[in-house]
């Protein structure tokens, strides 16, 4: 039994879909996915993943297992086919990869930042999809008496599609394509964070990581420098610490 509640308790409000989103089987489909995806997923636990090499500024991340299988098949329906639907479930194991990086527990309030997609990005995956994971998330942690928020301290910049540009064009764009929201700093006294925070950055798939570290390094400028990344998928080059 997870720490923050069961997979099949998200699963159980779903309206009937017409397969399943981890396989795509038609006849097996119960409630967004059939038992044996439901199976795969519920055995996931989450470990701590990194790329290799690690760029400058990236935190310690966690991921909830390989972007492959269901987790890949229901991450690409969510995103590409909008499956809203699927924000419930997703959500809460993004509640248990935080769950598993903070472990045994917050010692204060626990900040959750979902990386800022651009417009044209959320209008392309139907919507805002890691604010939704965020909110679930909050909920599900929230219900297992934790103090949680979701914040948006950060807006983020159009940039070139990253599949025209090599490893170091990425990094390049991502460090220029996030900048903190107006007011930020000054809302806090001195731009730190609020006392015994523990900021925690949100992202549905872990890469190359010069996403995560772009947007940590931001957050740290403006004082809200993030104890851990918390992603649902590394990609399988990634190597496990």
């Amino acid at each position: 039994m997870r720490g923050v509640g069961g997979l099949w308790a998200d699963l159980t409000d779903l309206v009937l879909p017409a397969e399943c989103a981890g396989c795509r089987d038609r006849a097996a489909t119960r409630h967004g996915f059939c038992p044996g995806c439901v199976a795969a997923l519920d055995a996931l636990r989450p470990r701590p993943a990194r790329p290799t090499p690690a760029p400058p500024g990236l935190p310690p991340c966690v991921a909830l297992g390989p972007y492959a299988g269901p987790l890949r098949e229901a991450l690409l329906a969510y995103k590409e086919r909008g499956r809203h639907g699927l924000a419930r479930p997703l959500g809460g194991l993004l509640a248990d990869v935080v769950a598993e990086a903070l472990a045994p527990g917050p010692a204060g309030e626990v900040l959750l930042v979902p990386v800022p997609d651009t417009a044209a990005a959320a209008r392309a995956r139907y919507g805002d999809h890691l604010g939704r994971l965020a909110r679930h998330a909050a909920t599900r942690l929230r219900r297992a008496g934790w103090p949680v928020r979701v914040v948006r301290p950060l807006r983020a910049l159009p940039r070139p599609d990253s599949v025209t540009l090599d490893s170091a064009g990425r990094a390049r764009a991502a460090e220029a394509a996030f900048r903190p929201r107006p007011g930020l700093a000054a809302a806090r006294p001195r731009g730190r964070a609020p006392r015994a925070a523990v900021v925690v950055v949100l992202d549905d798939i872990v890469t190359t990581g010069v996403t995560l570290a772009a947007v940590s390094r931001v957050l740290t400028a403006s004082g809200l420098s993030p104890t851990v990344a918390a992603v649902l998928a590394a990609t399988r080059k990634r190597r496990p610490l």
